[in-house]
């Protein structure tokens, strides 16, 4: 029998995570026949998922009329619902969990983005959502930014297993880890077990191609336009390079030893913004140990029918992957200003998504009542 796509995929290190959840899709049984059939270990959730889920068909009515019925704002009523649902798919994942010692079946609920800028209100919430989850293999979406970072660290030392979110530039990536392994120092001083703490790291990808791929087409040169569609790549390959140095470290040789687990990059965004570029680019160009690649479901689609996996396509491409850097930055592409902008316009994409969800959970309880 031929190995499909996302089964090499997975014997090549990779584990793959669906970027989608919904209730409809956990209650029909279409998460477990994933699961089954497309080699999928995990889902991420952020609130435009959660605001699509909750926008469509009627899998929240009962639900939200029982929450109307009780008196709940929109805000407990986002709570419940959103809480509910992960704590299903986690029962649903509980099996992976289990087989793969922790290591994967996990999923991710994402705090406020409101809170974004906010540190003690987002460790506030990380514990929040961790307690009303109540499943060992959650994890909490913390976006990285400058008021994340701390809420980060507390988090890890606190024993939550936390998914790093929002994660464009090398340099923000190397304090991400940083904030990763003092938490994990600060678990240690508190006795608690590191081996139970996970954390990946979701470095995006295809977003950075978008803007800087608008970027080259307003230069125009033959030199830049030779660059279009290849950022994206090379910055995570960059990334994964830094994970390998940071992880050899001493200080992190040592929380290794005393059980604790790598931080794991995870490839956010991979699906291809650009029609001129093969749609599965930002996983067969990814293709390397110990990562995440979630996807969303068009693109584990398009894995599974025609992905052409060849083993590692990373670790012996990071001096190119510098190249490619070098020569934006030779062209009058800005890195460092890309990525400050990419990340503020996650943060209030999320938020514009956070709205819309709290505006559609608000519209379904005053029709409850």
């Amino acid at each position: 029998m031929t190995t499909s796509p996302t089964t090499a995929l997975s014997e090549a290190g990779v584990s793959i995570w669906l970027d989608d959840l919904s209730r409809e899709r956990i209650a029909s049984g279409d998460l477990e026949r994933l699961i089954a059939e497309r080699d999928v270990v995990g889902v991420t959730t952020n609130p435009t998922i959660f605001a699509g889920a909750l926008a469509k068909g009627d899998a929240y009515r009962d639900q939200l009329h029982a929450l109307a019925a009780d008196g709940a704002d929109v805000d407990r009523a986002v709570f419940e619902t959103t809480t509910d649902d992960v704590r299903d798919a986690a029962d649903v994942f509980r099996p992976v969990y289990d087989r793969t010692d922790g290591y994967d079946g996990r999923v991710s609920i994402e705090v406020s983005p409101d809170l974004a800028n906010e540190t003690d209100a987002t460790i506030a919430e990380a514990h929040r959502l961790w307690e009303k989850v109540d499943r060992p293999n959650v994890m909490i979406k913390i976006p990285a930014t400058r008021a994340g970072l701390p809420a980060i660290t507390a988090a890890i030392g606190a024993g939550i297993s936390v998914n790093v979110t929002l994660i464009f530039s090398l340099d923000r990536y190397r304090d991400v880890i940083d904030a990763y392994l003092a938490g994990l120092e600060q678990a240690k001083a508190a006795g608690i077990d590191l081996s139970t703490i996970h954390s990946v790291a979701s470095f995006f990808v295809s977003r950075v191609d978008s803007e800087i791929d608008k970027r080259l087409d307003s230069i125009g040169t033959p030199e830049a336009l030779a660059l279009k569609g290849r950022a994206g790549v090379a910055n995570a390959r960059l990334a994964y390079e830094l994970y390998q140095q940071q992880f050899a470290t001493d200080r992190a040789i040592a929380l290794l030893d005393a059980g604790a687990n790598r931080q794991r990059p995870l490839w956010a965004s991979t699906g291809v913004k650009d029609p001129a570029l093969p749609d599965t680019l930002y996983v067969t160009e990814l293709v390397a140990h110990g990562v995440v690649n979630t996807m969303p479901e068009k693109t584990l689609e398009a894995t599974f029918d025609h992905g052409v996996i060849e083993g590692d396509t990373v670790t012996g491409a990071f001096a190119e992957a510098g190249r490619v850097l070098d020569a934006l930055a030779g062209v009058g592409v800005d890195y460092d200003e890309v990525t400050d902008l990419l990340e503020r316009e996650g943060v209030d994409k999320f938020v514009v998504s956070w709205h819309e969800l709290l505006d559609t959970v608000r519209t379904a309880l005053e029709a409850a009542r």
